[in-house]
């Protein structure tokens, strides 16, 4: 009788409060789920409904060596089921056979698309969302103003001129202090400024001492952020996020804000100064926003008669610069001197092959600095660049969409109504593509017998992307790297806090978790 009376008890609360019934459910689910993942090979299971969205969700702190894992025991591809109805299937691959065929032999059935679109929409209309005949025609003018001779020697001389007035002063006074610092927050500020310069034309003074906070640089961490959860989640849940202005919907709305104010600004500046240099005789400035202003009309762009439509193309643009610039250079450097604290043998090379170049370099308060032209011949360092690149690209994930159906080189189907995921983060890990040494940082694997620079193909080193859509601001971003790279090595030594923990963030950038708490300590004077 009592326990009829418990049981008719329990029932009647369940009936009154469902969701104590949702929560019951939900531990059992994933206490099974747990002990069969641990049970098994790893690989997550597909559940009716749900799909393998909670084997996603419980991995998610580590995403990227859970993915690599799970690609190691597939073969290089696997296919990723996600809830019912949600649009979140796709066809996970490093396969460099597949990163082929998709981004260059049959590079138009692949677009981003409108998915793609969609979860990067703070991008705008910019190149990265672009596809078909308004990418070719953005692509065609960004290659002409990148390559430009002026823009390129704007490029070198801004390098070293942040370098030399920005970074070096604050590592001699962190030195002399002998604080820890977090490294990766400043090359994330160096970067920063770096690329406003080189977009703007204007230094907003991110990397100083004191370390200020920058409204636009905080709007771009939010922004990037938000974007990360919108590919791990059902798109009907962050659209609805979205409706409603919540989470980190509400960040991305308030980061989108910011943004386009400091935008804006800047437009009507370089507007200004068009007209002010045009009744002058004066030469523009030769930063990317001035040359748009003064040529976006060139290849029928955009209407350069609408403002509005003028203006938004500017927005974009500029956009899409900064996220290409900004984030995968600091994370870069910041990569590299871990590695080089775990290497020092690597790091003594770097500094040997620098010393070939005492006699051309030149000296300011006991500092050695570098000129672009003569680190474009240093092979070593070079070398080490492309092996940190390989295993911690910057952008960890490239995602395409698909136009007509067709079987992949790997034999998987890619058809209309799945994405495919590319993890570049893992292809630098499988032995398959680069040997049993893969996990290793190996900057000789570069390096020819005869002492030269070893090419491997844009499909096996995906960092600057493959295919037609390869990075056109390769050569300036090893510009940036280099100019740092070699007057930090060659006046400090970087040593890493102990008992730090250094661990991926989760996000579209390959960002650390925890940031890089370092030392810095002066090398004995370069100069005498």
């Amino acid at each position: 009788m009592a326990a009829s009376l418990l049981g008719a008890s329990l029932l009647g609360v369940l009936r009154a409060y469902p969701e104590i019934l949702i929560s019951v459910a939900c531990f059992f689910f994933f206490y099974c789920y747990r002990k069969k993942m641990n049970e098994g090979t790893g690989i997550p299971v597909n559940w009716p409904f749900v799909g393998m969205l909670p084997a996603l969700l419980v991995h998610l702190h580590q995403l990227h060596d859970w993915g690599t894992m799970i690609l190691k025991e597939t073969g290089c591809n696997f296919f990723f089921h996600g809830p019912w109805y949600s649009g979140m299937d796709m066809l996970i691959t490093c396969d460099p056979a597949n990163v082929y065929h998709v981004f260059s032999a049959n590079f138009h059935n692949y677009p981003k698309g409108d998915d793609f679109s969609e979860i990067f929409d703070v991008l705008g209309d910019g190149i990265f969302n672009s596809d078909a005949e308004s990418w070719r025609r953005q692509r065609m003018k960004a290659h002409s103003l990148i390559n430009d001779r002026r823009f390129r020697a704007f490029v070198a001389q801004s390098s070293r001129s942040k370098v030399e007035k920005g970074l070096i002063p604050l590592l001699d006074q962190l030195a002399e202090q002998e604080v820890a610092v977090d490294l990766q927050d400043v090359f994330l500020r160096l970067t920063f400024d770096t690329t406003c310069y080189l977009v703007f034309g204007v230094d907003p003074g991110c990397l100083s001492i004191g370390f200020p906070t920058i409204p636009f640089a905080k709007a771009m961490d939010d922004a990037t952020g938000a974007l990360l959860v919108r590919h791990t989640v059902p798109p009907a849940w962050w659209k609805l996020q979205r409706w409603l202005r919540v989470g980190v919907e509400k960040k991305m709305a308030l980061a989108w804000e910011v943004m386009d104010q400091f935008i804006a600004q800047r437009i009507a500046e370089k507007k200004e100064e068009r007209n002010r240099s045009r009744s002058h005789e004066e030469e523009a400035p030769r930063d990317l926003l001035s040359s748009y202003v003064d040529v976006c009309d060139d290849l029928h762009l955009v209407d350069a008669e609408n403002p509005m439509e003028f203006d938004k193309f500017l927005r974009d643009t500029a956009m899409n610069f900064m996220i290409a610039g900004r984030d995968t250079t600091g994370a870069a450097l910041t990569w590299f001197f871990w590695l080089l604290s775990k290497n020092p043998l690597v790091e003594s090379k770097i500094l040997e092959e620098l010393k070939s170049l005492r006699k051309k370099s030149s000296c300011f308060d006991n500092m050695t600095l570098f000129d672009a032209e003569e680190l474009k011949g240093l092979v070593y360092l070079h070398a080490a660049l492309c092996e940190s690149l390989r295993l911690y690209p910057p952008v960890p994930f490239e995602h395409k969409g698909v136009l007509q159906s067709e079987v992949l080189p790997s034999g998987d189907k890619a058809q209309p109504s799945t994405k495919i995921l590319f993890s570049l983060y893992s292809m630098g890990r499988m032995e398959g593509v680069w040997g049993k040494d893969c996990l290793e940082f190996k900057p000789e694997r570069w390096i020819s017998e005869k002492g030269r620079l070893r090419h491997e193909p844009s499909y096996k080193f995906t960092s600057f992307n493959s295919g037609p859509r390869t990075c056109i601001g390769k050569d300036m971003a090893f510009t940036q790297m280099k100019a740092v790279v070699a007057a930090m090595v060659y006046n400090f030594h970087v040593d890493v806090v102990e008992g730090h923990v250094v661990q991926p963030k989760i996000s579209i950038i390959l960002h650390m978790k925890n940031g890089l708490m370092v030392r810095i300590r002066k090398r004995a004077s370069a100069c005498l």
